[in-house]
């Protein structure tokens, strides 16, 4: 495979078209993995590319990767769902390329909202850990009805009924922007006792 031909970007009207391989990919992994991830049809995906808040991987013309957002709690919440990579471009760091596209997505077009994600994938997990994502229980996520609804296509949907809504197999992580600042503030007090240190030992104004 010619790896200059791949490409990952924001999904336009035209990438519809691989509404149907985005869901053959989907489901044929849940049968790999035999772990839940909710089906979705080709009319919500198409749904979700035409409407801009999807992310497509594509070497030439072919369909490779997939990943969309969607905005839960009139704002307070995005969640990035649906990170799929065919098989035989695994282990190249594409999902972590489609990953990072979809943050970027989700930080443009909803730059207050918290990010979040729920999934059994461990490399996932991992991913979201190095972008600042970290783990939460299911009730710091959105309360929307209409995402919890989305777990019906999944076959540990069961499990989640049980735990009334409390946990799952799957891992919930939160990426929330609005502790990016106090990150930063902590170095503050370090960045300046040395700055007072060299101005003393250099005889600075």
């Amino acid at each position: 495979m010619n790896n200059k031909a791949i490409s990952v970007v924001f999904a336009e009207e035209s990438h519809a078209c691989h509404a149907q391989r985005i869901c053959d990919l989907i489901y044929e992994s849940a049968l790999q993995r035999g772990t839940g991830i909710a089906k979705r049809s080709p009319e919500y995906i198409a749904a979700k590319i035409t409407g801009g808040k999807a992310v497509v991987a594509l070497d030439g013309e072919k369909l490779i990767g997939f990943s969309y957002i969607e905005c839960w709690g009139h704002g307070d919440f995005v969640a990035t769902s649906g990170l799929i990579v065919d098989p035989e471009y695994r282990h190249m760091g594409l999902a972590e390329q489609i990953k990072r596209r979809t943050f970027e997505l989700a930080r443009r077009r909803f730059p207050y909202a918290k990010l979040f994600s729920i999934t059994t994938s461990l490399p996932v997990m991992k991913l979201n850990s190095r972008m600042g994502y970290v783990p939460v229980t299911f009730s710091e996520l959105t309360e929307d009805e209409e995402f919890w609804r989305g777990c019906q296509g999944c076959c540990n949907y069961d499990i989640l009924q049980r735990n009334k809504r409390r946990m799952c197999l799957c891992t919930g992580m939160l990426y929330d922007p609005a502790k990016e600042r106090p990150q930063q503030s902590r170095m503050t007090p370090y960045v300046m006792y040395w700055k007072n240190k060299f101005r003393k030992i250099f005889h600075l104004k």
